[in-house]
């Protein structure tokens, strides 16, 4: 299992992640606003403004305080790591 980590040493398994999305747009805003009023929602951002939200295979959101193209950047390095033969 891969995990990738989001920020403040929380860590989220790779393989359940569908997308890592900026919280800026409206559309973006209701589903954070729905996932919390559902209790689907995590906030991982230990009280910082919220600069991504990752949208997990299991309809939860998990709201983090690392930019998307930080979030991205580990998972892909992460996964150069693991897929590197020699």
């Amino acid at each position: 299992m891969q995990l990738v980590n989001i920020g403040f040493g929380n860590i989220v398994s790779a393989s359940r992640i569908i997308a890592i999305v900026s919280p800026e747009s409206a559309p973006i805003k209701r589903m954070v606003q729905e996932a919390k009023d559902n209790k689907m929602a995590v906030d991982a951002t230990y009280g910082r403004r919220t600069r991504a939200v990752l949208i997990m295979d299991s309809g939860h959101v998990i709201l983090s305080a690392v930019q998307p193209e930080t979030v991205a950047g580990r998972f892909e390095k992460d996964e150069k790591d693991i897929y590197v033969e020699e």
